[in-house]
């Protein structure tokens, strides 16, 4: 049986303070998502946990004061979608669907309509446990998979099932674990994989991307998350080696900071979705597996001049 649950948290960076304010026990959860617009619910939360079940939630109470006391999550719904386990989700743009990929191989595409959960499609997309799955944040009806059968591969909903656009086979050396699509520019997308490279595909010929260019982070790359304002700058998850923010421009991918106060494995990594501080830095929360272990911190790096 695998546990676990959800904590929110008051944050004050500047006085270095953390303090849990609310908890969910829950079952184990693989990946949690805040959805990207908002809704007449406020912000909602989506989990894909070990049970196979896709869950929604609502924070309720909470204000635009610097303390959200009070706030707690509301499950809107939850279903379960798959006797495989759920492993990582992704909204769509407009935040009315989520695609779940699964331990089988599958990836499941569901929307969320009067506060029930209903599975649009569903297709064996990979022969192993599918890591990672990503909306194509300017052309929605495009999902991309990868996998640990090592295929990265891309679909068009449009057609049901989804008809496969592209499948790449062999650049990576080992699983995928993550796929990020550039947030300002078409072209381009990111992935991460257990070989320990942070690769970027150029898609302007989607049928046949081009790996462009690649950065080893020496360790295995678990997450990756653009920065919500500084074009081309991503935070990276790096399993075996702490935690890297690196620069995505036009030569090669650079590691512009490294972050090893963790202790094991490194698997949680995000910026705060706020206002650059002064200084130009942003706040980073980041978090490993064994030691259960969660970070808040800054940056050194000036991003104004980056």
């Amino acid at each position: 049986i695998r546990a676990g649950s959800i904590s929110l948290f008051d944050v004050n960076a500047e006085k270095g303070n953390l303090e849990l304010f609310h908890r969910v026990d829950t079952a184990g959860i693989f990946d949690i998502k805040w959805s990207t617009v908002g809704s007449n619910v406020g912000p909602l939360l989506a989990q894909a946990d070990a049970d196979g079940y896709l869950r929604i939630y609502s924070l309720e109470g909470c204000s635009n004061e610097e303390k959200p006391r009070g706030g707690f999550l509301n499950e809107v719904c939850g279903e379960k979608i798959s006797s495989s386990m759920c492993l990582f989700l992704d909204w769509n743009p407009a935040a009315t669907s989520i695609s779940v990929g699964l331990s089988d191989g599958s990836v499941s595409i569901t929307t969320l309509a009067e506060s029930k959960i209903e599975k649009l499609q569903e297709w064996k997309a990979h022969d192993f446990e599918l890591w990672t799955t990503c909306f194509d944040i300017h052309q929605p009806q495009l999902v991309y998979t990868g996998s640990d059968d090592c295929k990265f591969s891309c679909w068009d909903m449009r057609d049901n099932p989804s008809g496969m656009v592209f499948q790449n086979s062999k650049v990576h050396k080992m699983g995928v674990c993550c796929i990020a699509k550039s947030p300002t520019d078409p072209n381009t997308i990111l992935t991460g994989s257990y070989d320990e490279y942070l690769r970027v595909w150029d898609l302007r010929c989607i049928s046949r991307p081009v790996n462009e260019t690649s950065v080893c982070l020496g360790g295995g790359v678990w997450r990756i998350k653009h920065h919500p304002f500084v074009s081309g700058l991503v935070l990276a998850a790096c399993m075996h080696n702490g935690f890297a923010i690196v620069k995505i421009g036009d030569e090669k991918p650079e590691v512009v900071e490294a972050y090893s106060q963790h202790g094991s494995l490194a698997y949680g990594a995000d910026w705060q979705r706020a206002k650059l501080l002064p200084g130009g830095s942003t706040i980073v929360a980041t978090c490993s597996f064994y030691d259960r272990l969660l970070r808040v911190w800054r940056p050194k790096s000036d991003f104004c001049c980056i």
